[in-house]
C-alpha cells in the first residue's frame, strides 16, 4: 500500500505553491510598474550572460529556465525581435542554432536587477533573517530544489542574480 502524505506535508505543499505564486505575481507587478518586461526575460538574459561566450542552444536555455519548450521558443523570438539576443547557426550542426546575448541584452538585464533585487528584499529579505533564509534554503534543498551546479554568486548591490 502506498503511503499518503500527512496532513502536515499536504499543508506545507499548499503553502509552498501559494507563496511561490503570490511572490512571483508581486515581483512581476513591481517589474511592470518599473517599466520592465516580464521576469522570464531577465531569467533568460541572466542565463545567457552566465554562459560561456554568452550563448546557449535553445534546449540548454530551456533546461536552465525550467519553462516549457514552446514558451522558450516564443521568449527567444521576443528577445531577438527586441535586439536583446541574436540567433546564430551552429557551424558543426547546420540544423542547430545558438542564442547569444547582445550588449543591449546585457544592459537590460543589469538595469532590471535594480528593480528585481528591490522586490526580492521587499517580499523575502525583509520577512526573513539571514539565518531563516539559510534554514529555508536548506529545507528546499532537501526537497530536491537545490541549485546544485548553478552556484549563485554572492549578492552585492550591483551583482545581477536571481
Amino acid at each position: 500500500m502506498k503511503r499518503k502524505p500527512s496532513t502536515e506535508a499536504t499543508g506545507a505543499w499548499i503553502r509552498l505553491m501559494r507563496v511561490q505564486s503570490r511572490v512571483l505575481d508581486c515581483v512581476e507587478q513591481d517589474l511592470k510598474k518599473a517599466g520592465f518586461p516580464p521576469l522570464a526575460w531577465y531569467d533568460a538574459l541572466l542565463e545567457l550572460s552566465r554562459a560561456p561566450a554568452g550563448e546557449l542552444r535553445p534546449v540548454e536555455l530551456e533546461r536552465q529556465m525550467l519553462i516549457p519548450q514552446y514558451s522558450t521558443s516564443r521568449l527567444i523570438d521576443r528577445l531577438v525581435d527586441e535586439g536583446l539576443a541574436s540567433r546564430r547557426e551552429c557551424k558543426i550542426d547546420k540544423r542547430g542554432q545558438f542564442v547569444e546575448i547582445t550588449e543591449a541584452g546585457r544592459e537590460l538585464q543589469k538595469r532590471m536587477w535594480g528593480a528585481y533585487s528591490t522586490a526580492i528584499e521587499k517580499y523575502v529579505g525583509s520577512k526573513l533573517s539571514d539565518t531563516d533564509a539559510v534554514k529555508l534554503s536548506a529545507l528546499l534543498d532537501r526537497l530536491g530544489c537545490s541549485c546544485g551546479e548553478m552556484k549563485l554568486p554572492p549578492v552585492h548591490e550591483s551583482t545581477p542574480s536571481r
